[in-house]
């Protein structure tokens, strides 16, 4: 029976890897394998597909939706931009902190998406205005000159020198041209030539820096959706299948993963990866001249050329009026959901779950309770208040009046709804339970005792940097979903905290930073056509190992006070061995 499992592991390990079927469609494989090989009963497997991981998922994801729907994260992103500013340094972090902020709540798919399109207007209008700026210059430069050596040419005999002067430098420059008559036009000529060469050798330098710039800003969108996906428990689909596992695993943890609990860890994380890759992406792409970067010694026309890119976000801004009934409804409710999620189970103090409605120690509330909870109400809420003057229509003497839409209707969430990701994390689930049915863990685990050995921080950084590679090639949540069964079960043989393992693990799968496949976002960004994969290789490479080291100071640091990860907790001790 292990052989049997392991086996149906290794094959959709392979089917998720190349993608020759649908990930969605592979994860279906243990509703037929499972009953087929004597592991699991048909209604065991198919009862692992919709667990409360799941409708945390789903509940998330409809608000998502909503506030997608009615454009409230561009107003966001509009308004963080005109805080931050358009010098190149701050432009980038402007553009990073929004897309990381939003990529916490809403896909990073969708955050990207919506980012790319604003970012490339204002890169736009920065370069149109340079271009701008840089032609008039010359323009005026040309007339001084040109202007002094009329000057030259009408006081021919005013002194020998200057002839003599003329003449050496026409020698030079038209071997040997020397007529009188000559020498102001040829001059000039030579003049307007190096002018000419001077303004394309400016025109080459300027777009090679708005190249530099605009692939600088493609990468630094893409990168922070990724890095903010980690800091929510919603925020990227491995989070919540860490959050699955870890419950199907050891029923009896005491819901020790939750939406406050996995914030107060993964925030700060997400903030220091966001950091350093700014400062990686501004040291690659705008140069080392910091004080440049952050416009501190900017002159008059640079100063006009930021103005009228700044214009332009504020036109971006304009453009969608002031806040309507329904963005205000959906930003109270996400509000609402966001406060509800952080006071159930804050852990310093007890929450109101435990103080309403649990019941002889058991919680019956979780943080799918509340995402539902939100998410119906985002179908009963009206769009906009009824006006009575306004949606009367007379028919006859009767008015009749027309209620509003709900601020979501399903056709809406049918089309955005990634249905697939919920058959997936089914898959890992039923996975995980199907290889703890047939003995397939302990088996895996009594192999890798030898690991007791090797010191802890090395063994996460290992497997940090192993999972790290990994994910480039194949989805976040296939390598999550197939690497957590097996790291708890080494974990437990060696008599390790389960999470010590299994939490930078999950983060590492979101590190997909070097290649276009990697991420959607990457792809997404990759499409626009400014960048090369070498481009994001090179940059993701470093990236890929700032973040593992970045992880790993989390783990053994605020992490290992939250968790207790030092300990080895007693509802991990299952098989009785530590």
């Amino acid at each position: 029976q292990e052989a049997q499992c392991g086996y149906v592991i290794i094959v959709m390990a392979l089917f998720w890897c190349t993608e020759a079927l649908p990930l969605a469609v592979t994860a279906l494989f243990p509703v037929l394998l499972f009953p087929l090989m004597n592991i699991m009963d048909s209604t065991t497997v198919c009862r692992e597909y919709l667990k409360d991981t799941n409708m945390l998922f789903i509940g998330g994801l409809l608000m998502a939706i909503a506030i997608e729907n009615w454009h409230l994260h561009k107003r966001v992103a509009l308004r963080v931009l005109l805080i931050t500013g358009v010098r190149p340094a701050l432009l980038l972090m402007g553009f990073m902190i929004v897309t990381a902020f939003l990529s916490m709540w809403i896909s990073n798919t969708a955050t990207t998406a919506m980012m790319v399109p604003i970012a490339q207007a204002v890169l736009e209008q920065l370069h149109r205005s340079e271009m701008e700026s840089s032609t008039a210059g010359q323009a005026s430069e040309k007339i001084n000159k040109a202007f002094e050596l009329q000057e030259e040419s009408t006081k021919p005999d005013s002194s020998k020198e200057t002839e003599e002067k003329g003449e050496w430098v026409m020698g030079v420059l038209h071997f040997g041209i020397m007529e009188d008559d000559l020498m102001p036009s040829s001059l000039s000529l030579h003049h307007v030539l190096t002018v000419e060469e001077d303004r394309k050798r400016n025109e080459n330098l300027q777009e090679e820096k708005h190249k530099k710039l605009c692939k600088g800003m493609s990468l630094c969108i893409c990168y922070s959706a990724s890095i903010g996906g980690i800091a929510t428990l919603t925020g990227t689909t491995p989070n919540l299948v860490l959050q699955g596992q870890v419950d199907e695993l050891f029923p009896n943890n005491g819901n020790i993963i939750n939406f406050a609990s996995w914030f107060s860890f993964a925030f700060p994380t997400m903030i220091v990866l966001l950091v350093l890759t700014w400062i990686w992406l501004q040291i690659l792409y705008l140069g080392f001249n910091f004080q440049n970067n952050f416009g501190c010694a900017a002159s008059a026309s640079a100063k006009a050329k930021e103005q009228r890119a700044y214009d332009t976000i504020k036109e971006e801004s304009k453009k969608l009026g002031s806040m309507k009934f329904a963005e205000i409804a959906v930003l109270i409710l996400f509000i609402l959901l966001i406060l509800l999620w952080f006071t159930r189970d804050p852990g310093f103090i007890p929450g109101w779950a435990a103080a309403l409605f649990d019941k002889n120690d058991t919680s019956y509330v979780t943080d799918a309770t509340v995402a539902i909870f939100i998410s119906i109400l985002l179908f009963i809420i009206p769009s906009d208040i009824a006006n009575n003057d306004r949606d009367e229509q007379q028919t006859g003497d009767k008015s009749k009046i027309r209620a509003p839409p709900a601020l979501l209707d399903w056709k809406v969430v049918h089309q955005k709804m990634p249905w697939n990701i919920v058959f997936l994390l089914g898959g890992g689930f039923a996975l995980a339970k199907g290889s703890e049915e047939s003995g397939l863990s302990s088996w895996i685990g009594s192999k890798l005792t030898p690991l007791q050995q090797i010191p802890h921080p090395a063994i996460a950084l290992l497997l940090c940097l192993l999972i790290a590679t990994f994910t480039e090639c194949t989805s976040n949540v296939a390598t999550t979903t197939l690497f957590l069964p097996i790291l708890a079960s080494m974990a437990e043989a060696i008599c390790l905290n389960p999470l010590y393992v299994m939490l930078p693990c999950t983060l590492s799968a979101s590190l997909a930073f070097m290649l276009p496949v990697a991420t959607p976002p990457n792809a997404i960004v990759f499409s626009y056509g400014q960048l090369k994969v070498i481009d994001m290789a090179k940059t993701g490479f470093v990236l890929n190992i700032l973040g593992v080291l970045t992880i790993t100071l989390a783990i053994n640091t605020w992490a290992s006070s939250l968790f207790q990860l030092e300990t080895f907790p007693s509802w991990a001790n299952r098989t009785g061995v530590c």
